[in-house]
């Protein structure tokens, strides 16, 4: 857990800033998540000055998936919160917890015992069985498969067939967005922004009847501290030129030329929650077939 300073003391009779409290929640569901986020915002909420820093896993439902997700816990330890259903990778992700100290809590657990004491049943256990198997599932389900394969610049070609492509730099939410968006049923992939590195020049070649293209603005300044946090959680040294003061606002100024150059529609993230950014992405989208 980590503690940073809101601001600094101007003279010594003034009360001491508060302070903000940065820790690592890690959200880990068999499904589409919406339940974790919906109730680790909402606890959160109940604390002042208390920063969670993200760590979102879904349709985690193989061990190979559960390893990946517990070495990124040990790299960034903090508290653990899940949605599993299968017994043998509850048992794994609650042992592993344990031996480190790492708190967990099956967000669930107690809504479903509840419910199975009142009803003098046993719950049934089935993987994410909230959802009916209708066709608004089975086109959620296409567009976070779509989501998923084509993140953080993967399968760039793909993203022809998406509905909606984001770009910013990194730290701009463009990942969880494009999740959130997919549980909306909305194709959505989105491509990272680094210094050195073009753009694929077809995503410029995108006429109107192409997929909406939206830049993810951010304040230098917010960057920073986003980044900064960042490395502290995983342990790293926080002075490297990824969350240097100077190189981050030209990075952030090279990113905006970019999305001004195409006349791209613009989100600023800067204060700006996931569910916000995407309700203004589905606002866009509205205006646009509305238009067509």
């Amino acid at each position: 857990m980590c503690y940073a300073n809101l601001g600094k003391r101007e003279d010594m009779n003034k009360p001491p800033a508060r302070l903000s409290i940065y820790f690592n929640v890690h959200l880990v569901s068999d499904s589409t998540g919406e339940t974790l986020n919906a109730i680790q915002r909402a606890a959160c909420a109940q604390f002042q000055n208390v920063q969670p820093l993200e760590h979102n896993y879904y349709l985690v439902r193989s061990e190979r998936q559960l390893e990946r997700v517990m070495r990124e816990i040990e790299a960034a330890p903090g508290v653990v919160w899940y949605t599993i259903s299968d017994e043998n990778l509850r048992s794994k992700l609650e042992a592993f917890c344990r031996e480190r100290g790492v708190s967990t809590l099956p967000v669930l657990d107690a809504s479903v015992a509840m419910l199975g004491r009142h009803l003098g049943v046993s719950a049934n256990r089935v993987v994410a069985g909230q959802h009916a198997l209708d066709d608004d599932y089975f086109d959620r389900m296409e567009a976070i498969n779509f989501t998923l394969a084509h993140d953080d610049g993967q399968n760039v070609d793909g993203l022809r067939n998406a509905d909606v492509i984001l770009l910013g730099v990194s730290r701009t939410s463009k990942t969880p967005t494009s999740v959130y968006l997919a549980n909306r049923k909305v194709k959505a992939g989105n491509i990272p922004l680094v210094p050195g590195v073009p753009l694929p020049a077809f995503v410029e070649e995108l006429g109107p009847r192409g997929p909406l293209i939206v830049g993810l603005k951010i304040s230098a300044e917010r960057l920073v501290q986003i980044r900064r946090q960042r490395l502290i959680s995983l342990q790293e040294d926080e002075h490297t030129i990824y969350a240097d003061e100077a190189a981050v606002r030209d990075e952030v100024t090279q990113a905006n030329r970019l999305f001004q150059r195409n006349r791209w529609k613009t989100i600023d993230v800067s204060r700006r929650s996931v569910e916000e950014t995407a309700a203004a992405i589905l606002n866009l989208l509205n205006e646009r077939n509305a238009q067509s």
